[in-house]
C-alpha cells in the first residue's frame, strides 16, 4: 500500500510523519520518561520519535498506530527466513512447554553445536554464549590465552560489539581513543587499520606483539565498505607468519550470506568465528566457534594450562537452543541464502533504475541479501546495473548523512515501507509482489524527498 498515509498533505515530512502515528508518539513520551534516549538500541532511535511495532509476520509488521510495514530491519539481520517461521515458531513453542531454563545441560545444545560443526570450516568446536558481543569478547580472551599477545588489530568502520576491547574507531571520526567510561590502557592495546589497507596491517603485525586480528569478513558494517578482492587470502597469509590468528567475526553474515558464513563463501578460515543473529534463529544468542585447540581455554582438562572462567545464565538456553537448530537446519541446503540474495539484487537493480529517472546522486548497492543507500554519489546511476562503489573512497562510502537518510526513512515509513536509512536486510519472505511494492513506495518516496528539498 504505497501511499497509504498521504505524507504530501504537512508542510514538512517531520509533521507528515508525527501526524500519522500519534499512538507512537504518545508511547515514547512515556519511553523518555524511563530510557535514555528514550530506546534500548541505539539504532532504534529516530526523530521526532520512532514507531512501536506491536506484531510481525513473514515480510511485514504492523505498529500500534495500525500501519502495515514491509519490514527491511528482518530483527537487525537475525532474521532470513521473515518474521514467525512457522516450523521455528512450532519449535520454539513445544521447548517452551517443556520449559525455558533447566539450569542444566540438555539435548538441544548438543543437537545445536553439531549443526554450527557441520557447517561450519572453522567449527572443531564451539562454546554458546547469550549475544554477539559476548562471542567477540569471549573470542580475544581466548586469542590472548593461546598466543600469549595481548594486542589486537581492528579495521576502522568495523563493528564489534559494545564491549570496550573492541568498541574502537566504528563511526566517523573513527578517533582511536577511548570514548565515555572507556579505560585508556585497554583500547591502547587496539591497533587500528584502515579498511583493506595491506600495509597498515603489515606495520601492526611487524612487533609481533599482536594476538589476534578481527574483521568482518564481507567488509565493515556488512559491506558497507566492501571488501577488497585477495585481501582475507592476505589477511590468512600474513596472521599465520606473525604468529596471530584470524578471527572472522561473522554476527551477520554467518549462514546468511552461505551456510557456512563468509568463509565457506571465500574459501577463506579462519581460527576462530564470531556468531549471533540467524544462529538462534531470531532469539537471543551467540557462540564462538574454532580449533579445538584454541577453544581447549574453556576446557577444565585441558593439561598444562589455566582455564577461562566462562558462566552464563543464558548460555544455550533451551529456547534458543530449539530456534537455532529449526533455523539452521532449514537454510543447510543454501536455497534460502540464493533466494534472498536474488530478491536482494532485484531490489537494488529496481532502486537505480528509479534513481537514474529521477536523476538524484544516490546509489544502491551490495552484494549479497542486503540493500546499502550511498548518498554522496558523483551523479545518478546511468541504470539500474550501474552499481559499482569500488573507486569510491572508503570514509566517504562509511559517512553518515543524518539528513538524507533520515527523510528517506520517514517518506517511506509513510508508505509502508521501513529499513535504518542506510542499510537493509532481505529474506526470503521478500517475495516479487513484495519487491514490487517496495520499488513503488521507494519510487514515491524519492519523489517526495525531492519535493520537500531534502535531497
Amino acid at each position: 500500500m504505497p501511499s497509504q498515509m498521504q505524507p504530501l498533505s504537512a508542510a514538512t515530512l517531520d509533521e507528515a510523519y508525527a501526524e500519522a502515528s500519534p499512538k507512537s508518539r504518545q508511547l515514547f513520551a512515556r519511553a523518555r520518561r524511563i530510557f535514555p534516549d528514550g530506546v534500548t538500541h541505539d539504532n532504534r532511535r529516530m526523530q521526532p520519535f520512532p514507531i512501536y511495532v506491536e506484531r510481525a509476520e513473514g515480510a511485514y509488521k504492523w505498529d500500534i498506530d495500525g500501519h502495515r510495514y514491509i519490514d527491511y530491519w528482518m530483527g537487525h539481520g537475525a532474521l532470513l527466513l521473515g518474521h514467525s517461521p512457522p516450523h521455528i515458531c512450532a519449535a520454539v513453542i513445544e521447548q517452551m512447554q517443556r520449559g525455558t531454563h533447566y539450569g542444566a545441560s540438555h539435548a538441544k545444545e548438543v543437537e545445536w553445536g553439531e549443526w554450527v560443526c557441520r557447517l561450519v570450516p572453522c567449527a572443531e568446536m564451539v562454546r554458546f554464549t547469550a549475544s554477539g558481543t559476548e562471542a567477540t569478547h569471549m573470542a580475544l580472551r581466548l586469542a590472548r590465552a593461546f598466543t600469549g599477545k595481548k594486542r589486537v588489530v581492528k579495521f576502522a568502520g568495523h563493528f564489534h560489539g559494545w564491549h570496550e576491547g573492541l568498541e574502537v574507531a566504528v563511526q566517523p571520526p573513527y578517533d582511536a581513543g577511548p570514548e565515555a567510561g572507556q579505560l585508556p590502557e585497554v583500547v591502547d592495546l587496539v591497533a587500528l587499520c584502515p579498511p583493506n589497507d595491506r600495509e597498515a596491517v603489515r606495520a601492526a603485525l611487524a612487533g609481533g606483539d599482536v594476538a589476534a586480528v578481527i574483521l568482518e569478513p564481507t567488509g565493515g558494517h556488512f559491506g558497507a565498505v566492501p571488501i577488497a578482492a585477495g585481501f582475507l587470502e592476505f589477511l590468512r597469509k600474513e596472521t599465520n607468519k606473525a604468529g596471530a590468528l584470524l578471527i572472522f567475526d561473522e554476527v551477520v553474515t554467518g549462514f546468511r550470506v552461505a551456510p557456512g558464513g563468509a568463509q565457506a563463501l571465500f574459501g577463506v578460515t579462519p581460527d576462530l568465528a564470531t556468531f549471533a543473529k540467524i544462529l538462534a534463529g531470531g532469539l537471543p544468542g551467540g557462540g564462538v566457534a574454532g580449533r579445538a585447540d584454541i577453544l581447549a581455554f574453556l576446557d577444565t582438562n585441558a593439561a598444562g594450562q589455566s582455564k577461562i572462567h566462562h558462566p552464563g545464565t543464558f548460555n544455550a538456553n533451551p529456547l534458543s537452543a530449539a530456534a537455532g537448530v529449526a533455523m539452521l537446519s532449514a537454510i543447510a541446503d543454501g536455497a534460502a541464502q540464493r533466494l534472498a540474495d536474488e530478491q536482494a539484487a532485484k531490489l537494488r537493480h529496481g532502486m537505480n533504475e528509479i534513481l537514474a529517472r529521477e536523476k538524484l546522486p544516490w546509489r544502491v548497492y551490495g552484494k549479497h541479501s542486503d540493500w546499502k543507500m550511498f548518498y554522496d554519489a558523483d551523479a545518478p546511476p546511468r541504470d539500474g546495473d550501474d552499481q559499482s562503489v569500488d573507486d569510491v573512497p572508503w570514509q566517504r562510502l562509511d559517512a553518515r548523512h543524518p539528513q538524507a537518510s533520515r527523510a528517506l526513512r520517514q517518506a517511506l515509513i509513510l508508505r509502508g515501507i521501513d529499513f535504518n536509512g542506510g542499510r537493509a536486510l532481505v529474506g526470503t519472505c521478500h517475495t516479487d509482489d513484495v519487491v514490487a511494492e517496495t520499488l513503488a513506495g521507494f519510487e514515491e518516496a524519492v519523489r517526495a524527498v525531492k519535493q520537500y528539498g531534502l535531497a
